[in-house]
């Protein structure tokens, strides 16, 4: 895969499945999906954590959401594994959470550092599904949806949600 430029409108005609998504995911980097159409169907699928998106232009309207709403969004491939049709890449999406909402979460201005992971169904150069999965965990502390572990915010949610649990438990025994 060494050479292969992520700028090009085009991945080369000759690419594994695995170069095709190394290069979808340069465009991605360049915060222009619109060349990754070339790549979706009708009934393509790409389940995301927060939304399951069909067919090309779901998918499109997807990923421009998460440009507007995360500006500097990048995606750094931390290791891709091909095999035959299925393509799994592990990656660190790092960005600013500046402008606009994502996930319901209106824009905070703090920046985000997320693990994730997708697994590509891949047959003759067209994404049959994608599967999206990402530490749902660090995105909520991050955004201050959920407060950092330890802090007295966490002591104190954690300490309600205890509490709810034991008295379940007392009412069921009852």
């Amino acid at each position: 895969m060494s050479g292969m430029t992520t700028t090009t409108d085009s991945p080369p005609a000759s690419a594994s499945n695995g170069e095709l998504i190394r290069w979808a995911f340069g465009q991605l980097n360049n915060r222009d999906a619109t060349p990754l159409r070339r790549f979706w169907t009708d009934a393509t699928v790409q389940r995301f954590p927060d939304k399951t998106c069909k067919g090309a232009d779901e998918i499109l309207a997807y990923f421009n959401d998460i440009f507007t709403a995360i500006p500097d969004f990048h995606m750094e491939i931390v290791d891709l594994v091909e095999q035959g049709d299925h393509v799994f890449v592990q990656w660190h999406l790092t960005g600013t959470h500046s402008g606009g909402p994502v996930q319901g979460v209106e824009a905070t201005g703090k920046a985000l550092a997320i693990d994730g992971m997708d697994h590509f169904v891949m047959r003759d150069g067209k994404t049959v599904s994608n599967f999206i999965v990402f530490d749902q965990l660090q995105w909520a502390r991050q955004t201050g949806f959920l407060p950092e572990d330890g802090s007295a915010g966490d002591k104190l949610a954690k300490g309600a949600f205890n509490g709810k649990v034991k008295l379940q438990q007392r009412l069921k025994r009852s």
